[in-house]
């Protein structure tokens, strides 16, 4: 069956998902300005990941898709970014991940390869619990100025991913929020943390950020 990725996956309700007696996701996906929608997202019990294809073109959001789908399958989120890699052999596109599992004494564990981003919200303070693997990252942790373009440079991908190079972050926070670059880009920091700190969905972050005038794809996961 061929999916239709050049229509915005907004035009149906996103879903909110109660998810035993304490947790609830939702989720929200718009393919913007661009002629693809190359993110995706996937929920599964306890593992939750949002995917941003390399590339806008229908292999880079295959790709996306069966990164997000592989993932859910397993609770460990390096695991589970190894797994998304494995799915990719048979797939020509590629994508950056960002996976997060629940944890069952609260709080959640996270994973990534690229530079889509986990932030943990309290309903006061957001902390961006990711570090991008990008160029101007790699430059700035080493003192150098980085020029702008630099940002959208990923030294790391699904297809790229080992057990060494998987960014590892942890947080007993509450709220999860899981945004691909076309939400945190166009909001910023301060944007999300506005968003964050009251009842903010998936739906809000995504539709601020294409008010922001956004030029990308805009997904987002937030869990609670």
């Amino acid at each position: 069956m061929l999916i239709d990725h050049t229509r915005p996956l907004h035009a149906a309700p996103p879903a909110t998902v109660p998810l035993g007696n304490a947790l609830t996701v939702t989720h929200a996906s718009d393919r913007g300005p661009r002629r693809y929608n190359a993110d995706a997202f996937a929920a599964g019990r306890r593992t939750f990941v949002v995917t941003d294809g390399v590339g806008d073109s229908a292999a880079a959001a295959e790709a996306a898709w069966a990164a997000a789908r592989a993932a859910t399958l397993l609770t460990d989120p390096v695991a589970a970014i190894l797994a998304a890699r494995d799915a990719l052999q048979v797939h020509s596109g590629d994508a950056v991940i960002v996976v997060a599992t629940a944890r069952p004494d609260g709080g959640f564990d996270v994973a990534w390869a690229g530079d889509a981003r986990a932030y943990a919200a309290d309903g006061s303070d957001l902390v961006q619990l990711t570090t991008d693997h990008t160029v101007a990252e790699y430059f700035r942790e080493r003192g150098i100025k980085a020029e702008p373009r630099m940002d959208h440079v990923v030294t790391n991908t699904v297809r790229h991913a080992t057990a060494e190079n998987i960014g590892r972050a942890a947080t007993r926070s509450p709220r999860l929020a899981l945004v691909s670059d076309g939400v945190y880009g166009p909001l910023g920091y301060n944007g999300i943390e506005a968003i964050m700190s009251g009842h903010g969905s998936a739906e809000r972050l995504v539709r601020a950020a294409l008010y922001a005038r956004g030029t990308d794809n805009a997904t987002a996961l937030v869990v609670s």
